[in-house]
């Protein structure tokens, strides 16, 4: 399976508009080649360069296995449209926020941000606002497949 942006390059700067500096717009995303038996997919985005542990900055799941990416700017909203849930974000081990919350990392070196798209055998049914760990625990059995996609940021202004 493979997850890529048009916004950005893997492995290079997510554009400033996708971040807490600029639009804290989420980015578009698009995806190919999941397994004929996926039923639906969840994607988190995280941080595992934040001091303090992985910094969770998305949560979406029950995201339709007809479904072949995401447009700029998804809604905050819980539950979506197209039947897809927000959880909790913006935390290590606090998760306060739903929906999409950009790249904020402190002054210093770039940060890298991890998209994990995973495709699954079925929906999970959680409700709207679970966590990233609550996820995790719900996809345990039903996991077909992968995709990551990396994605870095530096604060603005910070130079070497």
């Amino acid at each position: 399976m493979q997850l890529d942006s048009p916004a950005f390059a893997a492995g290079q700067p997510i554009p400033r508009l996708y971040t807490l500096e600029g639009s804290n717009l989420s980015p578009p995303l698009r995806w190919s080649g999941a397994p004929a038996a996926t039923r639906s997919f969840s994607l988190i985005l995280d941080d595992p360069d934040a001091p303090a542990g992985p910094w969770i900055h998305w949560v979406l799941y029950d995201i339709p296995a007809n479904g072949k990416g995401l447009p700029a700017g998804v809604p905050p909203a819980l539950h979506l449209p197209d039947g897809s849930r927000q959880g909790r974000c913006w935390g290590v081990h606090h998760f306060e926020r739903h929906g999409y919350q950009g790249p904020q990392p402190p002054a210093g070196p770039a940060h890298h941000y991890r998209f994990t798209l995973t495709a699954l055998a079925d929906r999970l049914g959680l409700p709207e606002g679970a966590s990233a760990p609550e996820l995790q625990v719900a996809m345990a059995d039903l996991r077909l497949a992968e995709a990551v996609l990396w994605g870095t940021y530096a604060a603005a202004g910070w130079r070497r």
